[in-house]
């Protein structure tokens, strides 16, 4: 649990076989946070052998160039892309399950997870593998109240207070941002930039994932500050050929990584 000065009691231990790879096994421990008079219950996935945040794709249907979202969705993860979100803020509930649907096939089919951007209902309906809020959303602990302790939780934050309590509300991962300047997002704020994203990484113990304005160009420095990985909207459902711009980012992350360590 790293910073954080208290004891951990497991109370509960379950085996959950990830999905699109039978042979894996997630270990989820339900902890009890005891420290001074402050009681909190937090969720600690222990290993999640399949939970690679390092090329996050976000989609967009209005940022999507060529073809669909599902065959943009494919031909990146055709290029290395490692977990994908659900996101579209004008769709109605309907037309969100049927996308899902449709991705859901596609990443399983390829053993990546996916993620629904703040719906928790659309997410339950479509068994996603996990679900992504943002401070104005629903709350993580009430979130794992409906979702249970299998499913994978992140949380926006911009600043080390927002990130800290995420960890403490039982967040898996955080979406850190924006990181740069964006017109992907209307919402994403003004950026932060990469030392702001460093003091976060630096504060929780969870994967981070930089978030706004990232491509080719920046992408290596937001791993350097010791991001887990980068997401992406434009830079991948935008490009002409999203396979190859989703293999481009894959390689430069890898080789920012491989310098860092």
């Amino acid at each position: 649990w790293g910073r954080s000065a208290c004891r951990l009691a497991i109370t509960m231990i379950t085996f959950v076989p990830i999905q699109g790879n039978c042979s894996s096994w997630l270990i989820a421990w339900q902890l009890r946070r005891v420290g001074n008079s402050r009681q909190s219950k937090c969720t600690l996935y222990a290993e999640r052998p399949n939970m690679d945040f390092s090329l996050y794709l976000v989609t967009d249907r209005k940022l999507t160039k060529h073809g669909d979202v599902s065959s943009v969705v494919n031909a990146a993860l055709d290029g290395g892309t490692s977990v994908v979100q659900l996101r579209d803020k004008d769709a109605c509930t309907r037309e969100m399950i049927e996308l899902g649907q449709k991705l859901r096939t596609v990443t399983e089919r390829k053993g990546v997870p996916l993620l629904v951007n703040d719906r928790v209902d659309v997410a339950l309906a479509i068994k996603a593998d996990g679900v992504h809020v943002g401070q104005d959303d629903m709350p993580v602990d009430m979130v794992r109240k409906l979702v249970g302790a299998d499913m994978i939780i992140g949380m926006s934050a911009g600043t080390v207070e927002e990130a800290v309590q995420a960890e403490s509300d039982g967040a898996d991962y955080l979406g850190v941002g924006a990181v740069y300047a964006t017109s992907s997002k209307s919402d994403a704020g003004d950026p932060i930039g990469t030392q702001a994203l460093k003091a976060i990484v630096d504060s929780v113990s969870i994967p981070v994932v930089a978030i706004g304005g990232i491509n080719g160009k920046n992408a290596h420095e937001c791993i350097t500050q010791g991001a887990a990985g980068v997401a992406v909207i434009s830079a991948i459902v935008s490009a002409d050929d999203s396979s190859g711009a989703s293999s481009s980012l894959r390689q430069t992350i890898e080789s920012s990584k491989k310098n860092a360590s």
